[in-house]
């Protein structure tokens, strides 16, 4: 049934709002964790996607719903840069003993 894969999309984007309202509040442990959970509900996704199909419609709600995660991934990324770029320069030199 393809509703249930429209829920699994929607699922991935709520989380993605999550992670997105997270990175605003520079709560970066959160943002891991949303991550960690639509990286499961996309693995469940995978696996219900290659036994059941979209049609027409749903496929055009599909596009619509990933426009708007790829949307929050832009800006989680914006947000995230100075956080990394810190993040980056505090172990810049050191190496890790083998």
């Amino acid at each position: 049934m393809s509703q249930i894969l429209i829920d699994y999309y929607k699922a991935i984007e709520n989380s993605s709002v999550m992670m997105l309202d997270a990175a605003r509040a520079e709560d970066w442990d959160g943002v891991m964790r949303y991550e960690s959970a639509s990286a499961v509900l996309i693995e469940q996704l995978r696996s219900r996607a290659s036994t059941e199909t979209l049609d027409a419609d749903a496929r055009k709600e599909k596009t619509r719903i990933m426009q708007r995660i790829l949307s929050n991934d832009a800006k989680i990324r914006y947000l995230a840069e100075p956080w990394l770029d810190h993040f980056e320069a505090k172990f810049e030199g050191q190496h890790v003993l083998h």
